[in-house]
């Protein structure tokens, strides 16, 4: 049975624990946002509900301490870095408030033959679950029910359950935004119950933000694609993609990363020996500190599982340079070098602070390395050449290439490769089943 609570991570310590629902819970929340629906998307306009959308990033402005604190309790989040995510937070909120009623605006279309027109309209969906990870308790929440809210789709959120406490600050927000009841619904549902509510005929889409909805596709449990119930790994934002060709919808990104976590981070780099990641590495830090640059992962099992990730690589041949020994669930930066497509960490997503580090002897090579991977939500370049970031951008299959990662931060993105496995949110690319790439460029001025 799943177990919400809120244990500090840097010391293990259950600080409050959440009730599960019980089934009962589950099929009533599932029946209010259904009805939600039909009220949001028949008796408002999208202007009225971007200007609610406006209003929720605004309360986050309003709520940022609170949020940021039940952060750092809940995933161990250093201080600076979820006041950073909740600031966030508010420019995407504000982002489709500004831009919704352009994004969705009819779009006129020529005729083959005779007289008249024709528009193509885009019309909400119903109700869409969220399955969302711990990694960032409020971003991923902004990304997914900031522009489908606005869109006029109703959202019935599953949060990790290691984030009950901001999966309540949350909806609570969305209520005194003004939001009309049950648009936006959280609910602590067990893996189990999840399950069904995929199934519920009333469920328009699934945003499962952690890959679950891979792993039972591949299981063969639940309704498959073909049975005709939807089914989509990560419902992204709506957005205008700078790049919209169709894109192999196999391998992703060769470098993902994230902020306070390193989550996930791989880099992989051409040249003929390992450079300064391998050579200098940072001391190990162990005291949970608002001073400290390093933080706890989410839990001592998360540290466990990388442990075993790592020792699994370096057992089977890999070299590894670290800064010290796990402690609970304070897991010293490490970067494994040597580590072969026969290895399980080669393929793996690995949450914590250990950055890969693959040699290439040119740019094709490191290209075909980036690709060799069955993830696609982001990818960053580094060089020097502005030619080469945009040519090297154009052939990483990733939903969002960065380059010189000092550019803007983008306010939305798609996805490809397992990331992705079903369809996103932008209303025009799920039309022609295509995936869609936003490149970004912070280029030097030589």
């Amino acid at each position: 049975m799943t177990q919400y609570a809120v244990v500090n991570p840097a010391n293990g310590e259950q600080v409050e624990t959440y009730p599960t629902y019980t089934d009962g819970q589950v099929l009533d929340a599932v029946g209010r946002a259904h009805g939600a629906y039909r009220a949001l998307a028949r008796t408002t306009t999208v202007g009225e509900r971007a200007e609610l959308v406006g209003r929720v990033g605004e309360l986050h402005t309003e709520r940022r301490q609170e949020l940021a604190e039940a952060m750092v309790r809940e995933v161990g989040k250093p201080p600076e870095d979820a006041l950073g995510e909740a600031d966030f937070n508010v420019a995407i909120y504000a982002y489709y408030a500004e831009n919704a009623e352009a994004f969705l605006a009819d779009e006129p279309i020529a005729l083959l033959e005779g007289a008249g027109s024709a528009v193509v309209k885009k019309r909400p969906l119903g109700v869409l679950l969220g399955i969302m990870p711990w990694n960032s308790p409020a971003y991923q929440v902004a990304r997914f029910a900031g522009p489908n809210l606005a869109a006029g789709n109703t959202i019935l959120l599953k949060h990790a359950p290691q984030c009950p406490g901001s999966a309540a600050l949350l909806e609570q927000i969305f209520a005194d935004a003004c939001f009309p009841a049950a648009a936006y619904v959280n609910i602590y549902a067990s893996n189990e119950q999840v399950e069904r509510v995929i199934a519920d005929a009333r469920i328009q889409r699934v945003a499962d933000r952690l890959g679950a909805g891979i792993r039972r596709g591949r299981r063969g449990s639940g309704p498959s694609p073909e049975e005709g119930r939807p089914r989509a790994g990560w419902l992204g934002p709506l957005h205008r993609p700078l790049d919209r060709r169709p894109r192999r919808h196999r391998r992703g990104c060769g470098c993902r990363a994230a902020r306070q976590h390193w989550t996930g981070l791989q880099c992989r780099q051409a040249g003929d020996r390992p450079r300064e990641p391998v050579r200098r590495l940072p001391h190990p830090v162990h005291r949970a500190d608002a001073g400290n640059a390093a933080a706890p992962l989410s839990s001592e099992t998360a540290a466990q599982r990388l442990e075993a990730q790592v020792s699994s690589a370096v057992a089977a041949g890999a070299s590894l340079a670290s800064a010290g020994e796990r402690r609970g669930a304070w897991f010293a930066p490490g970067v494994p070098t040597g580590v072969q497509p026969a290895h399980e960490a080669y393929w793996a997503e690995l949450f914590g602070p250990v950055a890969m580090v693959f040699k290439a002897r040119d740019e094709v090579e490191a290209v075909a390395i980036a690709n060799d991977t069955p993830y696609g939500l982001g990818s960053y370049l580094f060089t020097t050449p502005p030619e080469q970031a945009v040519r090297v951008a154009d052939q990483v299959e990733a939903g969002m290439v960065s380059s010189m990662a000092s550019g803007p931060r983008a306010q939305s993105c798609p996805s490809v490769a397992s990331s992705a496995p079903g369809s996103d949110a932008n209303l025009a690319a799920t039309a022609s089943r295509s995936s869609s790439t936003a490149s970004w460029f912070a280029l030097s001025p030589e």
